[in-house]
């Protein structure tokens, strides 16, 4: 059942899964260990880097970005402008510099 329709980073999924997760769920149970080879950060991080990101008040970058920045943490310029390709979003070097900043506090 859906309960909310929102955009979230694979360290809330794993937080999610995490209280959902029983000995008898075995498809839960091979989500979440899946979804741990990938998660980088902890969650206290994730939720402070999601705010900082989101105080940075950059208009061009919404939720579903900020979830993708979170999940792939880009190292430099190139990557973050990779992460935006085909999202129609156009980043000044001011912004790139700040949401980098951001993610480099929080790695």
């Amino acid at each position: 059942m859906i309960k909310n329709k929102e955009e979230i980073s694979l360290v809330e999924v794993k937080e999610l899964l995490a209280k959902e997760e029983d000995e008898e769920n075995k498809q839960i149970k091979d989500t979440l260990s899946h979804i741990k080879k990938f998660v980088k950060l902890s969650p206290e991080k994730a939720k402070k880097m999601k705010e900082e990101l989101k105080e940075l008040d950059i208009i061009k970058i919404g939720n579903r970005h900020i979830v993708k920045i979170i999940d792939l943490l880009p190292e430099d310029a190139e990557d973050l402008r990779k992460i935006l390709a085909g999202e129609e979003v156009s980043l000044d070097e001011n912004e790139i510099n700040k949401i980098l900043e951001v993610v480099k506090k929080h790695k």
